[in-house]
């Protein structure tokens, strides 16, 4: 083993119907940091989830509660959820189908408020993965960047490309794992145009939100994404070709 794997605490927490993965490189006992993250990560659920119906979201739609009485982050959630419907021209809504689920984004605002938790408890190198969508700070070890693989959304054995640098994000939507579940919209039926859409970018919260409209928007999606600074945009078609923002860099 080496000194560099010593250095490693590694957690993996079942939330939000996946895996999150909480990996510090930073040499020190992280436990107390680790376990303040799981608990926002379980909070946030408690009060996001479309699946759970005592949660505010759940409440909310059936009129029950008002956003204003919900738990203060519903709020902030939704003003998010509004600005990048607007820089998304529509692609992006917290609205599918008429009901409120502003999921789109909110596990990515919640790995990124977890990545800034751990780095007020001192942990400055670390990753966290939910569910496939990383924020990553610092290095993975001295002098070495962070390599994030984007998987083929075909053979998800195989890396289709990789992405390395520190302090970024990367957020992928596609139908490898859960088949064709995003909704156009426009036209209030699954997005068929992609089998992926991968964003980098300094922030998951919008990485997260950007590739479910990325992902909507097919092939116009690396236009639209050009005009949005510091993020850029991966596509894989259901036929294997991939093509990529001109700021594309496999080094960020």
């Amino acid at each position: 083993m080496t000194s560099i794997e010593r250095s490693r605490t590694v957690r993996v927490e079942h939330c939000m119907g996946t895996a999150f993965t909480i990996d510090v490189r930073d040499p020190g006992g992280w436990s107390a940091a680790i376990a303040d993250v799981v608990g926002w990560l379980h909070r946030v659920d408690a009060v996001f989830s479309t699946y759970q119906p005592a949660s505010d979201i759940n409440r909310i739609q059936r009129g029950e509660l008002r956003v204003e009485d919900a738990d203060p982050e519903v709020g902030l959630v939704l003003e998010l959820c509004a600005r990048v419907q607007v820089t998304t021209g529509g692609a992006f809504s917290a609205m599918p189908q008429g009901r409120l689920d502003p999921t789109g984004l909110v596990k990515g605002w919640a790995v990124e408020r977890a990545s800034l938790l751990l780095r007020a408890h001192g942990a400055v190198n670390h990753a966290i993965n939910g569910g496939g969508d990383l924020q990553l700070s610092g290095e993975a070890a001295p002098g070495r960047p962070w390599v994030v693989g984007i998987s083929d959304p075909a053979d998800r054995s195989r890396i289709a490309r990789t992405v390395a640098g520190r302090d970024f994000a990367v957020a992928t939507s596609g139908v490898a794992e859960r088949g064709q579940h995003i909704l156009d919209p426009f036209t209030a039926r699954p997005a068929a145009a992609l089998a992926s859409a991968s964003v980098v970018g300094p922030s998951l919260t919008f990485a997260d939100a950007y590739a479910t409209a990325a992902f909507v928007l097919g092939r116009q999606a690396l236009r639209w994404i050009e005009d949005l600074d510091g993020y850029e945009a991966l596509l894989i078609e259901a036929g294997g070709t991939v093509s990529a923002s001109r700021g594309w860099r496999a080094e960020r």
